[in-house]
């Protein structure tokens, strides 16, 4: 049994991190382990034009503990109106890499996303000539969809038509949560790669109901059957580049979460690196992880890998129940849980 891992500092290729209080609150977490993250660009008023991303980026900047390296990568938010010529802006801005597609209605703050693929082809086709990647949120909305079978509808009727029509496009799959989510990844060429949690990675959906309703449990794409996860741990763990670390931590304030319609949500950045090292190891896999978490996500979006070290070691710590959120506070993921590893700077 190992008592320390030193990996390259790793990336975050999917965070939430809000405004205002709030993203000074939480930011601090996510900048002390990653070097760099692809932030979403969900807030309210959704980030739809590049000037928007450049202020957004200046804010998380300003809000950063001194002495604390950390680049956020923008993105922007597409929506059915969105105007080719802003992917030429987002471009030549050099802060911004990537777009994300919401469906309309899929998560939180997604209402201004796309209601029909089709209706964003041309601007889909100029990213694809100018090497801009397109994040997905894999989930069809349909009323007549089973909120369990979201993701594999997405890949029939969405994601595979649209990578059959725009074959140079580059794009990632964030947050899979299915065994067919994993196959589609597999089968098709190097320009298609995906993100995974750490909930997905340790969860089944058992979990949200173990013992009553949990709403800290409720995340979209909703937690799936323990095939779907032991299939995510394969891949994860597998050394295979086509699929690395997104947390999708997503905080909301406590009242929002434990109400009669709460949030869909979970909060990682607090303990993001032990979480992975957890299933990593339980899948004694360990040796998977600085690929997995520092080297292939950066390798996909042509960034260098850091030369920085960071170093897990086997400690045994208390996860608070809450954290400061802004005004509020926020149940962060495994409240109250004692983890086998800390993280520290080498």
């Amino acid at each position: 049994m190992t008592d320390s891992l030193t990996l390259r500092r790793p990336d975050d290729w999917h965070l939430h991190l809000r405004d205002g209080a709030a993203m000074a609150s939480v930011l601090p977490h996510t900048a002390r382990q990653f070097g760099r993250a692809i932030v979403m660009p969900n807030l309210k008023p959704p980030v739809t034009q590049t000037a928007s991303a450049v202020a957004y980026r200046e804010r998380i900047l300003a809000a950063l503990p001194e002495g604390v390296r950390f680049e956020p990568l923008m993105t922007l938010y597409l929506t059915d109106n969105m105007p080719v010529d802003e992917i030429d802006r987002a471009r030549d801005s050099g802060v911004i890499f990537g777009c994300k597609l919401y469906p309309a209605g899929a998560t939180t703050h997604s209402d201004a996303g796309v209601t029909d693929i089709r209706k964003i082809d041309a601007v889909l086709a100029r990213m694809a000539e100018l090497g801009l990647t397109l994040q997905v949120h894999g989930e069809v909305t349909h009323e007549a969809v089973d909120i369990f079978d979201r993701e594999q509808r997405f890949i029939d009727e969405v994601l595979a038509p649209c990578m059959q029509r725009h074959p140079k496009l580059k794009v990632v799959f964030e947050h899979i949560t299915t065994r067919s989510a994993v196959e589609f990844v597999r089968s098709k060429p190097e320009g298609l790669a995906a993100t995974i949690t750490p909930q997905h990675l340790l969860y089944n959906r058992n979990e949200i109901f173990r013992g009553g309703i949990r709403p800290h449990f409720y995340c979209l794409p909703i937690l799936k059957t323990e095939s779907d996860r032991t299939a995510l741990v394969e891949a994860a763990t597998s050394g295979d580049p086509r699929f690395f670390l997104g947390t999708d931590s997503a905080p909301h304030a406590r009242h929002t979460k434990e109400n009669a319609c709460g949030c869909a949500g979970m909060y990682s950045a607090h303990a993001a690196l032990e979480l992975y090292a957890i299933a990593f190891e339980q899948a004694g896999a360990l040796e998977f992880l600085e690929g997995f978490a520092s080297e292939f996500g950066a390798d996909f979006y042509g960034l260098p890998r850091h030369e920085e070290r960071i170093r897990l070691i086997r400690r045994d710590w208390a996860i608070p129940a809450s954290y400061h959120f802004g005004d509020d506070e926020i149940v962060p993921m495994g409240a109250g849980l004692t983890l086998p590893w800390k993280l520290e700077i080498a």
